[in-house]
């Protein structure tokens, strides 16, 4: 218990020791007030956690302070380490703001480990110089009147920083003494002379110093002005009062030069400043200059203008912008029309849709409703229309008045006559508006007139019906045909095509596909010959407004795409190793069938697995039934066999090869089946009596396993283990019994010696071998065996057998025991005597008991069971069926 607490003290020492933490913090740092930006206030440094992961950019950085403040923010100096510096958003004060401040800073790395530390702030005071108020630091300008008296001008006032309740007092001085203007200790600025603006000193700078207790001065600048006195009225000395302009005046052309001059100037105009009281946008006067220009188009035509061509202004002269002296005078401006509007229309390009029976005479267009002069006053206003003029115009359209711009229609528009095709049914028409009074102006109107066909005729196919073949090998996307739909109208409208019915099934919705546009039929996916040998389709084409339709048949063109399909598709063979050759295999025969071929077409061959050629199929060929044959024996005494089991896959192909012929005349398709054949090797048991060959029937059972029953092998599984462990507990209470009980029976156990008088060939008991079969092994097949005609089972994929039945299918033979075989264990099958047998189940042997009393020449070396060459022929016609030699 006490190493697992000291461990779990390790291991949060080491978590503690990886962990993301920041260092040097917390911590508490001083800055002084008034600092400037990016002063450092306090540098730390960031530990990586275990993981090394950096730390994320923008960290680590202050999430919150007490006070609130933007004062501080965090640097990146190099690799880990950061400083905490000043922003400069806010100022430092010791004597008006915070003194002490906590920040939060915050970290966290890219797998999201983070830190949290607070660092204190602490403001310290610095001794500040005093201060002007307000304006006065950045300096300030004063001004006096002329001739005014001499005294107090201004009051200078400045504190000190470090002087919160301003008691203590500053000394004020300037440092450029003059004679005109004196400063007392308190900071009040006076004049000692009266100023005069003519005399020509207009302006006084001076510099004030203030300085505290302590000696900490501060200096600012004060310029003091002489303002002149004006007390003249300024004269105006241009007569002209009406003014005459014509309209459409370029802006900032100028229209009028107004002067004036001030006596107090003694002439000059320069310090005259001119402006228009009248409210208006037209015209903008020069406030130095006084001339007036144009500010505004002046457009005769347009706004109050039209009605009242008048303008009247008043001018306004001062000789100061505030305070001086002023002088009004009254002005007139009268604008005059000019032709400078050409006639004009809504648009200039008209089109115009006319049925082709539209009447001579028809009024196609009135232009006197779309096109005007804008011009305010007669003749400039007025305007008339040229004849027509254009292509295909003349003997098809005219102005009736002549100049009156009425378009009527006087020729004939039909779209089918000749000449009007050359024509294409659109005609260009030019008409000039254009003014009556100088300079002319003109502008040109275009006019296309279309001719609105009318539908006349339906709409048709080319053909009454469309017939097209389709071999049904062709892939999707393949072009079937194309259809076309027209009418004799013209122009000639877009058709459209689709599939108004047929073409499809409950499987394949859509077996065809038209091009809407250009009316190209085409497969979308594969047809079957076999499924719909034809397909009727019918096709809609609808116009503008016709609609027509046209039924269209698809022949399929049958193709050899069939696979043959035999009965049965695989398939388990016995045989007996001395078959005779020519046979018919178990009367086995294949029985196939093709949807597109005749059963004249099919051949036959055997692919992999037929070793030394020993089966074939007659007929190979020209029929849909075979049978398999044993074609050559097998020799497994002169070794030149060495399987027991052959894998045939079967070839049937639909080559439609006749039997005179060798060459396949259309596609092939091939299909297979599959045969696994079982050599039965000969019987080794001397019987008595004659018996015959017979066949081994087979039947095949499928070991279906469905992954839904996961518990079927781990139940079996389970019932092994108990069922072994069940077994090695018996055997080992067999073994202590025995040794208990019989401590005198070594290790070789001796045969009792045979007294003369004694038959020399004692009683044997039958002993029959048994295959211990796993829990899990299916028995999928059922045979006769040949030699004694006792049924058994077998699995097909592992060869494993056993009796059907072994305790009553075994039948009794008395075997007479051949010359010079005394060696051998001769089974005597006297009387009707049972059979004992040794079961996993049995009488107290083990198997390994039953091996050590069938004698030496049933085992081999290493107490491996023997092969059927090995064992002794008399317990080998009382054994369970033999596995398979190539098992």
């Amino acid at each position: 218990m006490q190493e697992a607490v000291l461990l779990l003290v390790l291991l949060g020492t080491r978590s503690e020791a990886e962990a993301l933490h920041l260092i040097h913090l917390p911590a508490t740092s001083n800055v002084a007030e008034n600092s400037p930006p990016e002063t450092s206030v306090h540098k730390f440094s960031v530990n990586l956690s275990a993981s090394l992961s950096p730390v994320i950019p923008g960290f680590p950085l202050i999430i919150n302070s007490s006070p609130l403040t933007k004062v501080f923010r965090v640097n990146w100096l190099s690799g880990t380490d950061f400083e905490v510096v000043t922003t400069g958003k806010e100022q430092l004060d010791f004597e008006t703001g915070p003194k002490i401040f906590d920040l939060q800073i915050y970290v966290q790395d890219d797998v999201g480990v983070t830190d949290l530390q607070v660092l204190t702030v602490q403001v310290t005071d610095v001794n500040e110089p005093p201060q002007f108020l307000g304006n006065l630091a950045q300096g300030l300008s004063l001004y006096i009147v002329e001739g005014a008296n001499p005294g107090f001008i201004y009051q200078v006032e400045a504190f000190d920083p470090e002087d919160t309740s301003r008691n203590t007092p500053l000394s004020y001085f300037l440092t450029s003494p003059t004679k005109s203007f004196i400063m007392s200790a308190n900071g009040t600025l006076s004049s000692t002379t009266e100023f005069d603006f003519e005399a020509g000193n207009n302006s006084y700078h001076l510099t004030v110093e203030v300085r505290d207790s302590q000696g900490l001065r501060a200096s600012t600048h004060l310029e003091v002005n002489i303002v002149n006195i004006n007390d003249e009225t300024p004269r105006f000395t241009s007569s002209t009062r009406v003014y005459v302009i014509p309209e459409e005046l370029g802006l900032g052309t100028i229209v009028a030069n107004i002067t004036a001059e001030d006596p107090d100037d003694k002439g000059s105009t320069s310090f005259l400043l001119y402006s228009i009281t009248t409210g208006n946008s037209y015209f903008r006067i020069n406030e130095l200059t006084g001339t007036i220009h144009v500010a505004r188009r002046l457009d005769r035509e347009a706004g109050e203008l039209r009605h009242n061509p008048t303008i009247s202004l008043e001018v306004l002269v001062k000789d100061r912008p505030f305070g001086g002296q002023e002088n009004r005078m009254q002005i007139t401006f009268r604008v005059e029309d000019i032709n400078d509007n050409s006639a004009t229309c809504i648009k200039f390009t008209f089109s115009i849709k006319v049925p082709e029976r539209a009447a001579k005479g028809t009024l196609l267009l009135d232009l006197n409703m779309v096109c005007f002069d804008n011009d305010s006053e007669a003749p400039n206003s007025q305007f008339n229309f040229t004849a027509p003029s254009g292509v295909g115009s003349s003997g098809r359209f005219s102005q009736d008045p002549a100049g009156s711009g009425k378009i009527v229609l006087i020729g004939d528009l039909d779209y089918e006559n000749s000449s009007n095709l050359a024509a294409g049914n659109k005609y260009a028409v030019t008409i000039q508006v254009q003014d009556v009074a100088p300079p002319y102006y003109k502008n040109n109107i275009y006019i296309y007139v279309l001719t609105s066909p009318e539908n006349e005729f339906p709409l048709i196919f080319d053909q009454p019906s469309y017939v097209f073949d389709l071999s049904e090998l062709s892939p999707a996307r393949t072009r079937v045909g194309q259809v076309r739909a027209t009418d004799k109208d013209f122009p000639q409208s877009s058709v459209v095509y689709s599939i108004s019915s047929g073409g499809a099934n409950l499987q394949r919705p859509n077996i065809f596909w038209i091009n809407p546009q250009t009316g190209e039929l085409q497969l979308v996916t594969q047809v079957d010959y076999e499924t719909t040998p034809i397909h009727i389709l019918r096709i809609r084409a609808t116009s503008s407004e016709n609609t027509a339709s046209v039924t269209v048949t698809v022949n399929i063109l049958e193709k050899n795409d069939e696979k043959p399909v035999c009965i049965p598709n695989s398939y388990f063979l016995a045989i007996p190793v001395d078959l005779k050759v020519g046979t018919n295999i178990q009367n086995f025969k294949l029985q196939c069938t093709d949807r597109d071929s005749s059963p004249r077409s099919f051949r036959y061959s055997i692919g992999p697995g037929n070793i030394n050629s020993h089966f074939t199929f007659s007929p190979n060929a020209g029929s849909n039934v075979t049978r398999l044959l044993l074609a050559t024996p097998f020799d497994y005494t002169g070794g030149l066999e060495k399987i027991w089991n052959y894998k045939l896959l079967i070839y049937i192909t639909d080559d439609n090869l006749l039997s005179s012929r060798k060459k396949a005349e259309a596609l092939v398709e091939t299909g297979t089946v599959t045969l696994i054949i079982s050599v039965i090797p000969y019987p080794t048991t001397i019987v008595t009596m004659t018996t015959r060959p017979k066949i081994i029937y087979q039947t095949l059972r499928k070991n279906v396993y469905s992954p839904s029953a996961w518990y079927v092998p781990f139940v079996m599984t389970l019932g092994s283990i108990l069922l072994l462990g069940l077994l090695l507990s018996l055997v080992v209470l067999l073994a202590k019994t025995v040794h208990r009980h019989c401590p005198c029976k070594t290790a070789t156990h001796k045969k009792a010696p045979v007294k003369k008088g004694e038959m020399k060939n004692p009683k044997r008991e039958v002993v029959v071998e048994t295959i211990q079969m796993s829990v899990s092994t299916a028995f999928d097949g059922e045979a006769v065996d040949p030699v004694t005609g006792a049924k058994y089972e077998f699995n097909s994929r592992t060869g494993a057998r056993k009796w059907k039945d072994p305790l009553t299918q075994i039948p009794k033979w008395k075997v007479s025991r051949p010359q010079g075989a005394a060696q051998s264990r001769a089974v005597s099958a006297e009387g009707t005597g049972q059979l004992r047998s040794t079961t996993k189940e049995g009488d107290g042997l083990s198997g390994k008991g039953q091996a050590e009393d069938a004698g030496p020449a049933a085992r081999k070396q290493h107490g491996k069971p023997g092969t059927p060459q090995d064992r002794n022929p008399a317990l080998m016609s009382r054994s369970s069926p033999k596995p398979h030699p190539g098992k």
